[in-house]
């Protein structure tokens, strides 16, 4: 009998502290912008829904200790002044996370943001520096920055040649806006220290014009291997501008926002790209089991998978930076014991992300108070046969060079 009322107590506790939690429960208010009309649309139109789609699967299952995630989105067009706009009004709003879109946009918000006290991610893109969270507290770029990409990528180069670059012609092609130029500084390091030849090739926005520097790469410079830089429509033309050169496209390898299985259609299919090398901060493809399970939400709700799954490139991406923003909110209302966050919990929730890999859709991050960038990690998948198929594990490269910049442009 003792027994059967200590259970009966216990029960109503339970019950009792489910039921405050249901009456404590808010809407916890992320503030994410997108370009679904601008020159990098071709990139938001499937990230932003594959976004929505897992804080849609993390709400059905009762959002974050039964509070709901409410993702309000605004189409910035790729533009700083709506940025700086939609901005204002996310604080006013009360998110506690903002993600900004665009590496433009982010250097225009850094400072505001800071001052505001309100964390904000830059997954993938943005400023390289924003890895230092000693300097700059409240950006997260939660995913190899453009220096260790650009990294990674003089890494694969070299293994290609056998580990020895000297003498080697690199070409670096890039957009030329600020999120283009930020490989610059590596490729100057790297290049002084394993002894190849580099040049830069600028493509003007908005990309549609690439022939002339696909001839001086191929026929002037005569590069052993491309790096590439490029994003928005840039990708489709320069894959079809290589190939019509007769390039062989295994000596390319491109950045994260460089390709997708939009760009690849756009440029004239698989064929066209078969052999091209990219870098990857998520997982492509679709069998990892968060995917399996927004096909199961929908399947519930009576509806087919969205088609932007089939983009699975920038789609994951959206998956992986929604995931992100989840978890921190998670570790900020389990610190506090509330959902009454602040900005700042939401920056220590950031902070305290370990090995969070979504089941293989990510690689082991690492954040903490001065790593922001999570160790810098990628993956190389490569276009085999109308598929991406990885050809490398999880890797960083030079990473005591990538810090070494950092420090040094934190002191600077």
């Amino acid at each position: 009998m003792t027994f059967l009322k200590t259970l009966g107590m216990a029960a109503a506790v339970t019950a009792g502290l489910a039921a405050a939690n249901a009456a404590n429960a808010k809407d916890i208010r992320i503030g994410m912008m997108c370009d679904r009309t601008g020159p990098t649309a071709v990139t938001g139109t499937v990230l932003c829904p594959g976004y929505h789609d897992y804080i849609a699967l993390v709400n059905s299952r009762g959002g974050v200790m039964g509070n709901k995630i409410v993702a309000n989105e605004i189409d910035i067009e790729y533009k700083v002044p709506p940025a700086v706009e939609a901005y204002q009004r996310f604080k006013q709003d009360g998110a506690v996370l903002i993600s900004p879109y665009g590496t433009p946009m982010v250097a225009a918000l850094l400072k505001t943001m800071e001052e505001d006290k309100v964390p904000g991610t830059s997954a993938g893109f943005g400023t390289a520096a924003a890895a230092n969270g000693e300097k700059y507290p409240y950006m997260f770029p939660i995913a190899a920055s453009y220096w260790s990409q650009t990294a990674a990528a003089v890494k694969f180069v070299k293994d290609k040649f056998g580990g020895d670059m000297k003498g080697k012609k690199v070409a670096y092609v890039f957009y030329d806006n600020p999120a283009g130029r930020e490989g610059i500084p590596v490729m100057t390091h790297l290049a002084e220290k394993e002894g190849f030849e580099w040049r830069e090739f600028a493509v003007p926005a908005p990309g549609l014009e690439m022939g002339a520097q696909v001839l001086d790469i191929t026929r002037r410079f005569r590069a052993d291997f491309i790096i590439a830089h490029v994003f928005g429509r840039a990708p489709a033309v320069m894959l079809k501008e290589f190939k019509r050169a007769g390039y062989p496209m295994d000596q390319i390898i491109g950045l994260v926002w460089a390709v997708s299985e939009g760009d690849i259609a756009a440029a004239g299919g698989w064929d066209v790209a078969e052999g091209y090398n990219t870098i990857q901060f998520a997982g492509v493809g679709s069998d990892y089991p968060v995917l399996d399970e927004i096909k199961a939400m929908y399947k519930a709700d009576g509806k087919e998978p969205p088609k932007e799954m089939e983009f699975t490139v920038y789609y994951n991406r959206g998956v992986f930076q929604a995931a992100m923003h989840v978890k921190a909110i998670e570790n900020a209302v389990k610190a506090k014991g509330s959902a009454d966050i602040t900005g700042t919990d939401v920056r220590d929730g950031m902070r305290a992300i370990k090995d969070f890999s979504l089941d293989g859709l990510l690689p082991p991050l690492q954040l903490s108070a001065k790593d922001h960038e999570g160790g810098g990690f990628v993956r190389v998948f490569q276009v085999q046969k109308g598929e991406y198929v990885p050809v490398t594990d999880w890797y960083r490269a030079y990473r005591d060079d990538v810090l070494q910049l950092l420090e040094e442009e934190h002191k600077g």
